[in-house]
């Protein structure tokens, strides 16, 4: 376990692996919104036995500092552009959940020198209108006089009646202890300001430029249809139909064997 101290903002990340790395491959793990890298608990150990495991805070969120500069996507993205330089990582395959999946994109997009591969899972990308028009109004209110109550609302669809309750909880702790300006910007970060990726127009001018194969899973068959046929050769996307949004901490045994088996055909990318 360590702290990155970068320009303007401290970040703790965890780095696990092999006793004798080698050439171990490298994962940078990338939670979602108003989390933190306690959602990798389940996978870490497995996937440490095989490859250097990176597993970062993102700014304004868990042990990591809440800097004066914005915490957006982007920003989260150039953040990790220095950690993986810092630990002498690259290539990385850069794995990241809803909001991480769009922060690992953009470093994807950004540093191809810096990440061989991208595996995205339920990512805060390509939303149609239905979903991203009330957006705005969301970001306000996360303003407003009772952003928490706001945030658990915006995390109320990431569930199913399947969901264990133990996520749940652990999220909605998460939340409530989250910092309300970081969960304020980062969401609109995601879908309101400008450059933002979350819809759909966006997300497709920003998959047109991001030339790594990737893995992208989803529980929402429509999302994944949309993205299958933007995606590189190498790529592939799946639908976890009857999963929330949350399904590699629902399902850690099928991911895991999902991320591997994929991984292992991608070793030449290397």
């Amino acid at each position: 376990m360590a702290f990155t101290d970068l320009s303007d903002v401290r970040l703790f990340h965890t780095d696990d692996g092999p006793a004798d790395p080698g050439r171990a491959r490298t994962l940078l793990l990338v939670h979602g919104w108003g989390s933190d890298s306690h959602e990798w608990v389940h996978h870490i150990g497995p996937l440490a036995e095989r490859y250097r495991v990176l597993a970062p805070d993102l700014r304004g969120h868990g042990a990591s500092s809440v800097p004066d500069t914005p915490c957006t996507p982007a920003a989260m993205a150039a953040d990790l552009a220095r950690l993986v330089e810092d630990a002498g990582a690259a290539p990385v395959a850069a794995v990241g959940h809803s909001m991480g999946g769009q922060v690992v994109s953009l470093l994807a997009a950004d540093r191809p020198d810096l990440v061989g591969a991208v595996v995205t899972v339920d990512p805060g990308y390509g939303f149609g209108p239905a979903e991203t028009d009330p957006l705005p109004a969301a970001v306000r209110a996360l303003n407003g006089p009772d952003p928490v109550g706001t945030a658990l609302a915006l995390d109320a669809w990431s569930t199913t009646p399947a969901t264990p309750g133990w996520i749940r909880t652990w999220h909605e702790r998460r939340l409530r202890a989250a910092r309300p300006r970081v969960l304020a910007e980062a969401f609109a970060g995601m879908f309101t300001d400008p450059g933002a990726i979350g819809p759909r127009p966006a997300a497709q001018r920003h998959l047109a430029r991001r030339p790594q194969p990737a893995l992208s899973l989803w529980h929402h068959p429509g999302r994944a249809a949309w993205e299958r046929p933007l995606l590189p050769p190498g790529s592939r996307v799946e639908c976890w139909e009857g999963a929330g949004h949350r399904l590699h901490e629902e399902r850690p045994a099928e991911f895991l064997r999902a991320l591997e088996g994929w991984l292992a055909g991608t070793d030449h990318e290397r």
